[in-house]
């Protein structure tokens, strides 16, 4: 009898991952966090601090996919000769969160006017993604094996500008597991982790604050 093929997903937790997924998980899982962040705010929205939350929030998901499009999904076209078409679909629903996306920020751009179905719909948008990607890429990575999937994970994480590399450690590290942060942290440099566990993490929770009252 074959065994059956297993089943990865990030969205109710790290159980069925492999560790080596845990830093591109743990990017997913802060996504949803925050798009039920701004569901939650939605109908009472305060201008103030808010809109810079949301806008590094953006910043994050739109490199999020498009260093996908660019360089993951390449990457592992060359190395899994079945994910060429399941690549294309991806970059579809990419196209449909970046509407998702561009629909919260005239909301909040017009003081929160339709910001309550804008954010609602992004939620549904981007959950439905995220769970739709991670049937697809997670069984790729576990073929691939952990050294070569944190190979290409490393050209991703290296094609982040800065404002998006100053924001990335402390927002995915936000109510991680703490045997999920040490196992990605042991992946970062050990200056760039000791500044993403102090000051950029200071520098996170201010911006935060203008979201969670």
């Amino acid at each position: 009898m074959t065994a059956p093929k297993p089943s990865f997903s990030s969205e109710h937790g790290l159980d069925s991952l492999p560790p080596h997924f845990h830093g591109f998980a743990l990017m997913h899982i802060a996504m949803r966090r925050d798009a039920a962040r701004l569901r939650a705010a939605a109908p009472a929205w305060q201008a103030a601090g808010g809109a810079e939350w949301w806008q590094r929030l953006r910043e994050v998901i739109e490199w999020h996919h498009t260093s996908e499009d660019d360089v993951l999904w390449p990457g592992l076209r060359g190395r899994d000769a079945d994910f060429d078409a399941q690549a294309r679909e991806l970059h579809e629903d990419h196209e449909s969160l970046d509407t998702a996306m561009a629909a919260v920020s005239t909301a909040i751009a017009h003081g929160g006017d339709g910001l309550v179905k804008a954010s609602a719909d992004f939620e549904t948008v981007l959950r439905d993604h995220l769970r739709d990607e991670e049937r697809v890429v997670f069984p790729v990575f576990d073929r691939l094996g952990e050294r070569a999937y944190l190979a290409e994970e490393r050209k991703l994480i290296g094609t982040a500008p800065m404002r998006v590399m100053t924001y990335l450690q402390p927002w995915m590290f936000d109510g991680a597991p703490s045997s999920s942060v040490r196992h990605v942290s042991a992946t970062i440099p050990p200056p760039v982790r000791l500044i993403g566990a102090t000051l950029l993490r200071r520098r996170y929770e201010r911006t935060l604050k203008g979201i969670l009252k």
